[in-house]
């Protein structure tokens, strides 16, 4: 007894894990402030704290371990062997997910670092651009029937409503809203020019 006492570095009485566990399992939260009690300390300082480095992040690592354990006690079979090897288990899987997350932060900062800063001035001028695209839409526009041309020029161009442009042609509106549609398809056609 002596010797498994000794390898099990003074992890508490199985008999007596298994009477807490069960009551964890049934509910009792007084259990788990038991459990919490054991082995917080050594949880902590065995497996969470030397993956990390960092306390902060460490004592963050430990309230997820525990929430886990919380949450996933009915999962856990009490076999021939101490809880404190299963809660071990779980916090170096979420300090191994926390390292991972940090490395792969790490890694998307620098490459954000690495990009170059465009500046204001090395904006590209569209100028040319936007004057190359009114002159292909003016050059397509005098290629189309005038009515039709004038439609698309009051009513995009200048950007007027509806009842404007349809007084402006001198027909209604249900008209006008004909000659637009009409309009748009001769457009699509002759555009690019």
């Amino acid at each position: 007894m002596m010797a498994r006492s000794a390898a099990r570095n003074d992890l508490i009485p199985l008999e007596e894990e298994r009477v807490v566990v069960s009551q964890l399992k049934a509910g009792d939260r007084a259990a788990f402030a038991t459990l919490y009690q054991w082995y917080n300390d050594r949880v902590y300082r065995q497996a969470i704290l030397p993956r990390l480095g960092n306390r902060e992040l460490a004592e963050d690592c430990l309230r997820d371990t525990w929430r886990t354990v919380l949450e996933k006690i009915e999962q856990f079979t009490l076999v021939d062997r101490s809880i404190f090897f299963w809660i071990h288990r779980i916090a170096v899987n979420k300090a191994m997910d926390v390292h991972r997350r940090l490395k792969r932060d790490r890694k998307i900062e620098d490459a954000v670092k690495d990009q170059p800063v465009v500046q204001q001035s090395e904006q590209p001028d569209r100028r040319r651009e936007v004057l190359d695209t009114k002159r292909d839409v003016e050059t397509s526009l005098s290629r189309m029937n005038e009515r039709y041309a004038m439609a698309l020029r009051m009513r995009l161009v200048e950007d007027r409503d509806r009842e404007e442009c349809a007084a402006a042609l001198g027909v209604t509106l249900g008209n006008f809203d004909v000659i637009l549609h009409r309009a748009t398809k001769a457009f699509r056609k002759v555009y690019p020019p």
